[in-house]
C-alpha cells in the first residue's frame, strides 16, 4: 500500500501547494497607480495593479478601492482575581444601520501613530478609555480585519488588570469620545457573546483566546 497522502476530495489530481510560506511576495505585484479619492479622518484610494498568476504569467490590470487607515491595537482587559472583563461601550459610525443599536461593546482600542510601539499604545488607550492601568500585557495576534478592502492591521492583546475601582464614563473631549465602561463577570460576557451582543472581530477573537487560556491565567494567582 502506498503511504503517499490521500488525494484531496473532489477528484483533484494534484496535491494543493504547500502554504507554510507564501509563494508570492510584494515583488510579484506591479502597482501601476494609487489615486486618492478622498482624504479626511480616513483615506480612500483607487489602486490599479497587476499581479502574477498561480498558473503562470501576469493578470490584466485590476482596479480596487481601498480604505487606507493607520494600524490599530485592541486590548481585552481581564481581572484574574475577579474573573471579570472590562469592556467599553460607544457609538460607532459604521454601525448606524445596525438592527439592534449603533452603540457597541468592545475591547479598548486605538490607532497607532507613526513610530509608536503597539504595546505602549495599548497601555495608553486603557487609561484614556477605561481609566485602567495594565499590570501585564499579553500579545495574542496581529491580523487584517478586511484585507480585500482595508489596509489596517490590528495587534490584539489581553491586558491583566485590577478592575475593582474601574467604571464610569471616559474618553478624550478633543476626539468627541463618550465611552461607558462596563466590568462584567466572564460568564456573563460569554453569554452576551453567544447571544450576538459582542459582534465585532476584536471581541470574538480575544474572547475565544481567553476562553481557552482562562484557567491557566487564573492558576497563576
Amino acid at each position: 500500500m502506498s503511504d503517499s497522502p490521500t488525494a484531496p476530495l473532489g477528484g483533484a489530481e494534484r496535491a494543493a501547494p504547500i502554504v507554510d510560506t507564501p509563494r508570492f511576495h510584494a515583488a510579484d505585484v506591479e502597482r501601476q497607480d494609487d489615486e486618492c479619492l478622498f482624504q479626511g479622518f480616513f483615506r480612500l484610494e483607487r489602486r490599479t495593479l497587476r499581479h502574477r498568476l498561480f498558473q503562470g504569467g501576469w493578470s490584466a490590470p485590476v482596479v480596487r478601492e481601498v480604505h487606507v487607515r493607520r494600524d490599530a491595537v485592541g486590548v481585552l482587559l481581564y481581572d484574574v482575581n475577579c474573573d471579570a472583563v472590562v469592556l467599553v461601550e460607544q457609538i460607532r459610525a459604521g454601525a448606524l444601520d445596525d438592527p439592534l443599536s449603533p452603540w457597541k461593546l468592545e475591547p479598548v482600542a486605538g490607532l497607532i501613530e507613526a513610530g509608536e510601539d503597539p504595546a505602549e499604545v495599548a497601555r495608553r488607550e486603557a487609561i484614556e478609555e477605561a481609566g485602567c492601568d495594565i499590570d501585564e500585557l499579553i500579545e495574542l495576534h496581529t491580523y487584517y480585519p478586511s484585507p480585500g478592502a482595508c489596509s489596517e492591521r490590528v495587534t490584539l492583546y489581553c491586558g491583566l488588570v485590577d478592575s475593582r475601582d474601574v467604571g464610569g464614563v471616559h474618553g478624550l473631549d478633543e476626539e468627541h469620545e463618550d465611552i461607558q465602561v462596563h466590568v462584567l463577570p466572564f460568564l456573563k460576557a460569554w453569554e452576551l457573546l453567544e447571544a450576538g451582543r459582542l459582534d465585532n472581530a476584536m471581541c470574538l477573537i480575544a474572547f475565544h483566546w481567553l476562553a481557552r487560556e482562562r484557567a491557566s491565567l487564573r492558576a497563576r494567582r
